[in-house]
């Protein structure tokens, strides 16, 4: 099957073409943010402040780049493990963010959210860090640049390679795949 391909920002309508299990290709801005950067985020939420970057209708990857080397727009680029960020993804999503990227499962709470708040959580592969930042053409720092690898930077890329794991409809790619190789 073609891969879908989307573009940031997402409206409603755009994640809720998308069900697990969908490979897709993302073009265009993406932002980073790791859990030093969500608690923050969320601490402000909490206060009633603006962020320092409208993420709204926006994709958040999970990761902290490496450096780059001389010629190139970022290093490595791999995700990091997602339930590091369990706790802070509902208030994220109820913000207006509209999907993550990441790897492994999330929990239940934030499955749901992923429901409430009409948002998905895409996967991208672990352990390709190298080849991710490939399609990176572009990284800047907009926030927090003080968190080094956990700062927030606007990156735009070219044909993102992810997978939809979590969506608004309420599956889940992780425990369907469980199911098709379970013994009865």
């Amino acid at each position: 099957m073609e891969p879908k391909r989307i573009a940031p920002p997402l409206t409603d309508e755009d994640v809720m073409n998308l069900k697990a299990g969908d490979n897709v290709l993302i073009s265009g801005v993406i932002y980073t943010a790791r859990d030093a950067a969500h608690k923050r985020l969320v601490e402000l939420l909490e206060k009633g402040e603006e962020w320092p970057v409208d993420l709204k209708g926006q994709l958040i990857y999970y990761v902290g780049p490496a450096p780059a080397k001389p010629g190139e727009v970022i290093g490595s680029a791999g995700p990091t493990t997602s339930g590091r960020m369990d706790s802070y993804t509902p208030a994220v999503l109820e913000y207006g963010v509209k999907g993550v990227i990441g790897k492994g499962a999330r929990n239940e709470a934030t499955r749901k959210a992923f429901q409430d708040y009409k948002a998905v959580y895409l996967a991208a592969i672990g352990g390709a860090g190298a080849l991710l930042a490939k399609v990176i053409k572009e990284a800047e720092i907009v926030a927090y640049e003080e968190l080094g690898p956990e700062a927030i930077r606007r990156l735009v890329v070219e044909d993102f390679p992810a997978t939809v794991v979590n969506v608004a409809h309420g599956n889940d790619l992780y425990e369907e795949g469980r199911k098709q190789y379970a013994l009865d």
